[in-house]
This record gives structure tokens, C-alpha cells and sequence, in this order.
């Protein structure tokens, strides 16, 4: 899906966008899904950490023309300590993004911050020519002073905005950017519809297709779409923390795609890497997971594609068996008693343990 530059010319583009109304985030039938994927179906009897996507729920239309799989996969792990500099082993970050692409990812998510700048170079190195059916999705809006994550902030000047993502199609070795994100809605010098009006000059100008918007209230969604049609949302939303629940239900308004950060995290206010959770949450996850022969984490990701029809979670992993673990959480099929259960560990719009931190994902 993605315009690409080659070292020996211009790649051939595939055309504007037809997309004349709000972008739509529905959902593919099975048959019109164009993602790769092998393997076992559920009915084979095959435990579903095992499985590949193959027999797994249909995907989605991102903007209305890029069809995706039910699940992406986040790249941000794949930096340095802190996101700080290039992830440490090279080539076995190499082989997760190629292999997480065999095994049917049909989405890979980065920003120029994580890094800065070394995610998107890596995904360029292992994956360049993209294949046809992959969509790059990055993010700009953020500028990092040093390795303490506290000397993040967020600019908004139109400027910087438009050389962003300039520098980052540059990186990525491509023509126009399949979905572009807006980094942060807390930039406090341009004001946020400005900012939002920058990436729409982009857009008619073919650097990116999509625009997308991270870290927003829906207030803030709702004056982006007086600008222009806003192709997804990105958010801190999982089976344990649900803040974000209105913004969840403002994109699904806007017919934008909801990704939601951290999706297997069973802690709250969110730790990406804890797919254990406390007690209370156990008790339930884990008793689902048993019967369908499943991980937690795939629990949690087959809980969000049931939550709503516009959800397309990233997972984030440094670990080819997690991707195509994450993966198989597509064809985990739960009840409705244990969607109940499950979607009783927290209230819409709290969390299972309290308030959740701002992230800069």
C-alpha cells in the first residue's frame, strides 16, 4: 500500500485516495482480506498460542481503501534502552520485523520519536521494498533532548510538523505515508486545529495518505474532523484500564479505526510487558485462558476485537514467538459469559486499579 522510493528511481505511485466521505474503519469480510497468513485453522483442534492468523476475524478498511488484519504490531521496543538509540541486537530486530510480516502482520506502527529516529531507519532496513499489502503507520509531533524521557515534549509549529514528516518518509524510503499521526493534542505552541490544518496541507500534497491523531481528548477528535477526515486514534485502552472509553467511542462516530497501546498489559496504569496482572484480575483472565488453551495476553487482545468492531490493537514485542502468538488472538472466539467477566474487571472510563499515567506511545 505504501509509495515507495527505490536507490534506482521513483516508485510507481497507486493513486489518491477515492475516498470521498469520513473515513471508514469497518470491518472485511474473511473473503476480502488481502493479509498473508498460513498455518492451522480452529477447528483442527490446534491450542490457539499455536495458531496462525490464518482462520482468525476479518480485518479492517483503514480511511476506507487500506485493508488491514484484525491486529498490528507496534515497533517501539524494538530502540534502545529508554527508546534511546538503535535496538541493541541489529539483526535479530531484522528478523522479528520480516518474520512478524510472514506471519500475517499487515500493519507496522512507529514514530520518529522512538529512538529518535533509529525505529523507523530499522523498519526501512528490514523491510524495504514493502510488500504490497503492508501499511506503514508513523507518528510526528514530539522533539527528545536526552536519554531522560522526561525531556519529551510536543511542538506544534507548522514548520516542524511539515519537515517531520518530510524527514520521516525520507527514513522510511517512501513516496507518501499510508497513516500519519499527529504525536500529541498538548502542544501549547500552535493551537491544536492548526496543527491538525498542517497535516491536511500535507496530505493534498501526497507526502501522507491518512491522518491520524495520538494522545487526544475527543474533544479534540471532534475539532479535527471540522478540519479534515481523521482515519484513526491511537490511546492507552485495555482490559484493565478503560479511561479512554469515550474517546473510543468518539472515533467509532467518526468512523475512524480505534488502536489502542499497551493492549495486553493486565496492570494498571499500564506496563507493557506485565501479561499476569494482579490477583483480583487473574482469578478471571486465567480461567478463560485455560479453556481455550490460550496465553492471557491473547485473552486480552480476543476481549478488544470484541469490544468494538473499529479496534485494531499493536501489541509491541522483541519476540517472534509473541508475534505470532499476538497474532492468533484473532481466531479466539470468547462467549458472551466470558465477555461479561472479562469486561466486569473494570468500569468504562476507569480503570481496575486506579488512574492511569499519561504516556508519550
Amino acid at each position: 500500500m505504501t509509495e515507495q522510493t527505490t536507490p534506482t528511481g521513483p516508485a510507481a505511485t497507486t493513486g489518491p485516495s477515492t475516498t470521498t466521505g469520513p473515513s471508514a474503519a469497518g470491518r472485511e469480510t474473511a473473503a476480502d482480506r488481502t493479509s498473508a497468513a498460513d498455518g492451522t485453522s480452529a477447528a483442527d483442534g490446534t491450542p490457539a498460542a499455536d495458531r496462525t492468523p490464518a482462520a482468525g476475524r476479518a480485518g479492517l478498511l483503514l480511511g476506507g481503501d487500506l485493508p488491514t488484519g484484525p491486529i498490528g504490531y507496534g515497533a517501539m521496543r524494538l530502540t534502545g534502552p529508554g527508546l534511546w538509540g538503535p535496538y541493541p541486537d541489529r539483526e535479530a530486530g531484522i528478523a522479528v520485523l520480516r518474520g512478524a510480516v510472514d506471519a500475517g502482520v499487515t500493519l507496522v506502527d512507529t514514530a520518529d520519536v522512538y529512538g529518535p529516529h533509529t525505529n523507523e531507519l530499522l523498519i526501512r532496513e528490514a523491510l524495504h521494498p514493502y510488500p504490497e499489502h503492508l501499511v506503514i503507520a508513523t507518528k510526528g509531533g514530539f522533539v527528545r533532548g536526552g536519554r531522560d524521557l522526561s525531556t519529551i515534549s510536543a511542538i506544534g509549529n507548522r514548520q516542524y510538523l511539515r519537515q517531520s514528516a518530510r524527514l520521516s518518509a525520507r527514513r522510511l524510503g517512501v513516496e507518501r505515508i499510508d497513516l500519519y499521526y499527529l504525536h500529541s493534542g498538548y502542544a501549547q505552541d500552535a493551537s491544536f486545529e492548526d496543527q491538525v490544518a498542517t497535516l491536511a496541507e500535507l496530505r493534498d500534497e501526497g507526502v501522507i495518505r491518512h491522518i491520524g491523531l495520538s494522545n487526544v481528548t475527543p474533544e479534540q477528535l471532534r475539532a479535527a474532523r471540522a478540519v479534515v477526515d481523521i482515519a484513526a486514534v491511537t490511546a492507552h485502552y485495555n482490559l484493565v484500564d478503560r479511561q479512554q472509553a469515550e474517546l473510543l467511542d468518539a472515533a467509532v462516530e467518526a468512523g475512524a479505526v480505534f488502536s489502542p497501546w499497551q493492549p495486553v498489559s493486565l496492570t494498571p496504569p499500564g506496563d507493557a510487558t506485565d501479561t499476569a496482572g494482579p490477583e483480583a484480575v487473574r482469578r478471571v483472565v486465567e480461567p478463560v485462558a485455560r479453556r481455550h488453551g490460550a496465553t492471557t495476553a491473547q485473552v486480552a487482545l480476543a476481549w478488544l476485537l470484541a469490544r468494538s468492531p473499529a479496534m485494531l490493537p499493536v501489541p509491541g514485542t522483541t519476540g517472534l514467538a509473541h508475534v505470532r502468538e499476538n497474532l492468533a488472538a484473532s481466531d479466539l472466539e470468547l462467549s458472551a459469559d466470558e465477555i461479561r467477566a472479562l469486561t466486569a474487571l473494570a468500569p468504562e472510563g476507569a480503570t481496575a486499579g486506579g488512574p492511569a499515567a499519561p504516556g508519550t506511545r
